[in-house]
């Protein structure tokens, strides 16, 4: 995927997400947090599944090694378990608008995880744009002269979850080069289910049909689709500027509140608004261009045959693109714009 189709990817995945979480609100106050996670997982995990195996016939299961398999199931564990769960207790004891801005802060910590733990590239405009988002989300949560709007605990658990999130993109960034819907369905199959079984094992009970259609649906459109659609951007742009991109969803995710559930605009609000959308603003217009030395390597992705992908093919090819095989790539040393994607992880002197 070339870059401007997976920032409109991530700008795709942050208006479905952003859109669920008012919707997910909704449903909040009606059943158990846990039992509400495992219906949104499920949604997603089945129906991404479903439309998978219509589509991949034949090895519908990607080849992973035991690494990639080790943190994908850690990024299931935090990101599809216990994050959902902190967001909707958290969702209770905050309005949907400010826990829509205050999940900006999943791409503060996907941004600062990128940067310290797996060593990709910053500069000081991405520095810049994260504090302009962490003061965001400080002034969200600044008591207000009017009522409070949500609980301290209540917006600890919001940003507790955006910081398993930021985890869970990171560990995803590690198996983004296999096939996104896999990564999305089967993330959601597991965590739904582990939630569902723990709500059943508490003894809360199975809801309506009618509401179980309905959080199904709201998580394979904001948790099913929206992950598949981020796949993709962390594949060709990095955790840390697909994390920015997807920050937009928050601002979705609060105008839909104010405008469909017309909950109120205070002061606070516009001004961590504007803050966060500058921080936004700021990854937006980075660029990042160097001489770069590619290692040789040996790999199987989706692909176009563009400037890292000049091979010949021993097997039939009849010129569909993108097409994924095993493929060798020969060491390269060139300059030219790039993000961090599967072949510029490199180091910077």
């Amino acid at each position: 995927m070339n870059p401007r189709n997976a920032i409109l990817g991530a700008l795709l995945a942050a208006l479905l997400f952003g859109a669920s979480t008012p919707f997910a609100k909704m449903l909040a106050g009606d059943v158990p947090p846990i039992m509400l996670a495992g219906l949104l997982y499920l949604g997603s995990g089945i129906g991404l599944w479903a439309l998978r195996l219509l589509r991949v016939r034949h090895a519908p299961v990607p080849s992973l090694s035991v690494q990639d398999w080790m943190w994908f199931l850690i990024a299931v564990g935090v990101g599809g378990v216990l994050g959902p769960v902190l967001l909707m207790y958290g969702l209770q004891r905050t309005p949907a608008s400010s826990a829509s801005l205050l999940l900006n802060l999943e791409a503060v910590f996907t941004a600062l995880i990128a940067w310290i733990g797996f060593r990709e590239n910053t500069d000081r405009r991405l520095i810049l744009g994260m504090l302009l988002i962490v003061a965001g989300g400080a002034v969200l949560a600044w008591p207000q002269e009017r009522p409070v709007q949500g609980t301290f605990d209540g917006f600890a658990l919001v940003t507790g979850a955006c910081l398993c999130w930021g985890l869970d993109n990171n560990l995803t960034r590690k198996v983004s080069g296999t096939d996104a819907d896999f990564i999305a369905g089967t993330k959601g199959l597991i965590a739904g289910i582990t939630n569902f079984v723990l709500a059943l094992a508490l003894g809360m009970r199975v809801p309506s049909p009618v509401f179980v259609a309905t959080a199904a649906t709201i998580g394979l459109l904001g948790y099913g689709a929206s992950l598949a659609l981020f796949v993709l951007a962390l594949r060709a742009l990095g955790s840390a500027r697909a994390g920015a991109y997807f920050s937009t969803a928050p601002f979705l995710g609060a105008v839909i509140a104010i405008l469909v559930f017309h909950e109120p605009v205070q002061s606070g609000f516009l001004i961590a608004a504007l803050l966060m959308a500058s921080g936004v603003l700021l990854h937006v217009i980075e660029r990042h261009s160097h001489e770069h030395t590619h290692a040789p390597l040996f790999h199987s992705h989706p692909h176009l045959h563009d400037l890292h992908h000049r091979h010949g093919h021993d097997f039939p090819w009849g010129g569909t693109e993108p097409h994924t095989h095993t493929h060798h790539h020969e060491s390269l040393t060139h300059k030219h714009p790039h993000y961090p994607d599967l072949h510029h992880r490199h180091d910077h002197k």
